[in-house]
């Protein structure tokens, strides 16, 4: 999930970038911050994307201590093995056991590509929706800037008037908009 924050933040910033400009302009800058994660446990749609992902997720990892095991036992057998055979034959099977290593490392690639694929078809719907809600509030009450104060950054803001907090009003405007 951190990556979806990641995009929130990137995404709002590249967003907002014209208003702060024409505020700083002006002379008045009005910003607000929200707590994405709190909103997304609160739009709907996002508890079943996540207990989706989670299944898949788990199902993956399944798989995947599956894959190592048997990459494991491949490698006990080839050790107790290894003393028994002629250099060649150990030769040859250390570029199998290479060739085996690769291939793995592939499919663990490609489980991976694909959950980020799948990740990204389940949220993205949700993430535009709470964006576009987020981009309206911010230009209904001419914000310059609105923060994501779950995002990677958040850190630096060593203190924040809670009063500047608008992440209620985007779980309300998102129950209206079901």
């Amino acid at each position: 999930m951190k990556c979806v924050v990641t995009m929130w933040t990137w995404v709002g910033l590249v967003a907002v970038a014209p208003a702060v400009l024409g505020a700083q302009a002006q002379g008045a800058l009005k910003i607000a911050f929200v707590h994405s994660q709190t909103i997304l446990e609160q739009t709907p749609g996002y508890a079943a994307a996540e207990s989706t992902l989670s299944k898949e997720g788990q199902g993956i990892r399944d798989s995947l201590q599956r894959m190592q095991q048997q990459w494991d036992s491949t490698m006990r057998a080839f050790d107790q093995q290894s003393l028994a055979l002629s250099s060649a034959a150990k030769q040859a099977k250390q570029r199998d056991l290479q060739a085996m290593q690769q291939r793995l490392q592939q499919r663990q690639n490609d489980m991976q590509t694909r959950f980020q694929q799948r990740e990204q078809e389940l949220l993205q719907p949700i993430q535009a929706r709470v964006i576009g809600i987020v981009q309206g509030i911010r230009a209904e009450a001419n914000y310059a800037l609105i923060f994501d104060m779950d995002g990677q950054n958040s850190s630096v803001f060593l203190a924040v008037d809670p009063s500047l907090d608008v992440t209620n009003k985007v779980i309300e405007r998102l129950k209206q908009s079901k």
